[in-house]
Parts: C-alpha cells; structure tokens; sequence
C-alpha cells in the first residue's frame, strides 16, 4: 500500500512540474511575440521595465539573449546604445493650416442628374489626384479650371490609391444648368485643424505632435503634404466626451506669429521646424530625457494638456498595458485618465488633445492618440521613441 502511495505521489508530482514547465514555456512564447526585436538604450544595461521577472544577458557585442528568471530562454534582441535626447516638453495647443499634396476626392455625384464622369472614369472618394493634362496640381481651382475649359476634351488625370499610381480618362459632361463642363466630383486642397505639441529639439528646431496622422474628416484617408504651417490657437471651449460620442476642444487662431513649418504628415504624428523665437514664446518649457520603450511600465504617469487658454497643465493618468510590437505605430500603450479635474471638464481623452505629452519617471516617454469611444476615460498612446525618430528622419 505504502509503495503504492508513493508511485501516485510520483506521478502526481511528475504531472505537476510538467504542468509548470508546460506553463513557463507558453509564457516564454508570450514574451518572445510581445518583445521587440531591437531597441535602443542608454546605459547599455537591458531592462524591460514591463517585465521585471526578465533577466537579459549578452552574447555579443550588440545581442542579449533574454530570459524568464535567467532560466528559461525567451528570444535574442539586438542592442543599440545611445544617449537618450533631452526634448522641450509640449502641451500647448496648435493650430494646423495644412495644404495638400495634389488634391483629395470627397465625393462623385452625377452633373445634371445625368452621368458622373467621375464614377465613369473608375475614381473613388479617397483618391488623390496629382496632375492633370500632365499639369502638378495644388488647389481646387486648378482642376475646376482645367476641366471648364477642357471643350469636353478627354482628360487624363493621375491620381495616388493606397500608396499606387494609376492614370485614368475623364470626359467632361457640359451642366445646362451652370453652363459649364464638369466632372462629377468633389475635391479639396487644405485641411485645418487644432492639435497639441508634444515635443521639440531645441537645438534644431525641430518639433512633432499629435502622435497620428492628420486624417481627412470625410474620407479617413490620410492628407498628403505639400505644405503647412503651425499657429498659435486659445483653447475658448470643450465639447464633453461621453460613451459613444467623442468630445472635442475648441479654440480660436491668436494671430500671433506662426510656430513655423510643417513638413510631413505620417502614421507617427505632424512634423515640422519651429521659427528662431517659437521656442521661446513658450512659457517656462520644461525639458525631460526621452524615455525608450522598453523604460515605459504599467503605473501611474501624467499628462501635459491645454484644455483652457493657452497654458498646459499637468494631470493624472494610469497606464494599462504597454505593447511593444503594435502594428499600429500610434497605438503602443493603453492609458486611462484617473484626474478628476480633467474628467470633469472633458469627460476624459477628447479630439484636439492628441499629442499630449506622457512623463513617467521624470522621463517623456509618449503621446496621447486616440479616445475610446465607448469609453472616453481610456485610450491609445504612442511611443515618444517613434515619434522622435520620425522627426529626425524629417532633418
């Protein structure tokens, strides 16, 4: 009986380590898809301050084999030391003024009640047409131009679909009604709007904000640039956030001189250069060391935002959940905003606060980006880390 029992205990114990092995594998697995295959650090030590229970060790000169514990093996991350930057926080509000590159379809409609030329000649809301008769185009007035004295011509138009170029003929139909050829569709060339400023490089000029692209309010489709500037805006009221409905700031140009340039408009935010003095209208700017993505931990962090005036203030937030290899570069962290004074005069996270700058651990380590709708306390941010590098991809 005796020997019995113990040929049970065996096998239970057998049964339970394999259990554990079992468990600690798949948990290697997770870490081994949620940890990036490079990153950047400052001190040359490897931490992953979201998993403190992992243990890095190198193997080469610029390799670290990462561990559960120093135990289990989890995967190799190739290492790159540098020096963090020191960035100017942001948190003021901007104004956008934004002039497209070429201009953007917003819709097709029939002339006269007739046919659409448009629709004819296979062009879709969300194309972007570049030239036409083989002439740049930058302005509305350019193409209504063209098409009007085209005589019912064919016209050949280049236009850009999800990053590909095509060429199409568009034969004009003549509207009794205006007594003019047109073409059946709807276009615009600028864009504006109301951002915050996340950061800047003092010693370039150098700034970026809203952490997202600017979008086309009728298409969803990203704005090319041709060019741009940022203004200075005063934020006069808010439109709150609740379940459902997103909310919104809303300001008014201040007519004082322009912030500087725009030049690009990306997946990782709006970049541009500040003018000589930009910098120094800003009212006491407070500069960080950047954070890297992998000093970035779940907890409590802070906020820098204007919802009222021109001033930023600081508020409370708690960070979720921190991705290291979203797909989405805007979307790498999960925030929530825990400031009750920021709750009640926004509802949480509302349209024109994008590009607020994160601080955790005295460090700038993202962006906020986007809202949820359903629940406007929580939303996205995004890496500083990627944000910065775009910017320096703009020099």
């Amino acid at each position: 009986m005796k020997k019995l029992a113990k040929n049970i205990f065996t096998k239970i114990s057998a049964a339970v380590l394999s259990a554990a092995l079992l468990g600690l594998y798949s948990t290697a697995g997770y870490f081994s898809s949620n940890l990036p295959d490079s990153i950047t650090t400052e001190s040359g030590i490897v931490q992953f301050a979201a998993y403190p229970n992992l243990r890095t060790e190198y193997t080469a000169d610029n390799q670290a084999a990462v561990s559960i514990m120093g135990q289990i093996p989890v995967k190799s991350v190739t290492v790159s030391k540098k020096e963090a930057p020191t960035l100017i926080a942001g948190g003021y509000p901007f104004g956008i003024k934004l002039l497209m590159e070429g201009v953007m379809v917003t819709d097709t409609s029939e002339v006269d009640g007739i046919r659409c030329p448009a629709a004819d000649a296979g062009i879709e809301k969300g194309d972007i047409i570049i030239r036409a008769d083989n002439i740049p185009l930058s302005s509305n007035k350019e193409l209504s131009r063209i098409i009007a004295e085209s005589g019912g011509d064919t016209v050949i138009l280049d236009i850009t679909r999800g990053g590909k170029t095509m060429t199409t003929e568009l034969s004009p139909v003549f509207s009794e009604k205006d007594k003019i050829w047109r073409s059946g569709m709807w276009v615009r060339d600028s864009v504006a709007g109301i951002g915050t400023i996340t950061f800047a490089d003092k010693a370039t000029g150098a700034f970026s904000g809203l952490g997202h692209p600017v979008c086309d309010s009728d298409t969803g489709e990203l704005v090319p640039l041709h060019s741009g500037e940022a203004v200075p805006v005063k934020i006069t009221n808010i439109s709150k956030g609740k379940a459902g409905t997103p909310g919104a700031l809303h300001g008014q140009f201040t007519g004082l001189p322009s912030y500087g340039s725009l030049s690009d408009n990306n997946d990782c935010g709006i970049f541009g250069n500040f003018s000589r003095t930009a910098c120094d209208r800003l009212n006491n700017p407070q500069e960080f060391k950047m954070g890297y993505r992998q000093d970035i931990t779940e907890g409590e962090a802070y906020i820098l935002s204007t919802v009222d005036g021109t001033e930023p203030k600081m508020y409370s937030i708690f960070i979720e959940e921190v991705d290291y290899t979203s797909s989405e570069p805007s979307k790498n962290m999960v925030i929530r905003i825990t400031d009750e004074e920021l709750i009640t005069a926004t509802g949480g996270i509302v349209q024109g606060m994008s590009g607020s700058p994160i601080i955790q651990n005295d460090r700038l380590i993202g962006a906020v980006t986007h809202v949820f709708v359903a629940e406007p306390t929580r939303g996205y941010g995004i890496f500083a880390e990627n944000m910065y590098n775009e910017m320096q991809g703009q020099q």
